[in-house]
């Protein structure tokens, strides 16, 4: 017999979970009003800020970026689910901060044998407080962006677990 995947177990995990599913009774809107956008790292969860389930909307991508696609759920996370916040957290130790562009896409396309089509940009960075910094410029400058969002940007620390507050000069 064939051990079970990872995706197995999460599968048979949520079927015990099914049984109870304590979440239904949540709603689509975040009950802080807040939106983070952040790593995908493993290190940093809803726990790391001191939130529970249904109190963020917390999106995810490689190095916590504002793409037209994190764009497109923070304005959705706004306008239809009543936002009036958003964090913008990246964190120390960073993959992207270990790698150039030409040199993921280099690695990509000797792995694969084919030159990358999509995604067009995969945003590595070598200065962490300037990513920050363009992530909330993207963010401060879009019109779709009510200037009324309190928007700030931050880096956790997966050393000390401390988030460092970065303005945006």
């Amino acid at each position: 017999m064939a051990a079970m995947s990872v995706i197995d177990e999460v599968i048979a995990a949520n079927e015990i979970y099914s049984r109870t599913h304590e979440l239904r009774k949540l709603t689509p809107r975040p009950e802080r009003k807040l939106a983070v956008l952040t790593c995908m790292d493993t290190r940093l969860s809803i726990r790391t800020l001191g939130l529970k389930t249904g109190d963020a909307h917390i999106l995810r991508n490689a190095g916590g970026i504002v793409t037209e696609d994190a764009l497109r759920s923070l304005v959705v996370s706004h306008y239809l689910l009543g936002t009036q916040e958003i964090m913008v957290i990246n964190h120390t130790d960073c993959g992207l901060m270990h790698t150039s562009e030409q040199d993921l896409r280099a690695k990509v396309e000797n792995r694969t044998g084919t030159a990358v089509v999509a995604p067009s940009f995969f945003y590595a960075f070598k200065n962490i407080e300037e990513n920050v910094r363009k992530q909330l410029q993207k963010l401060g400058t879009h019109p779709w962006i009510p200037k009324t969002v309190d928007v700030r940007g931050f880096v956790y620390d997966v050393t000390s677990g401390l988030l460092r507050e970065i303005k945006n000069v």
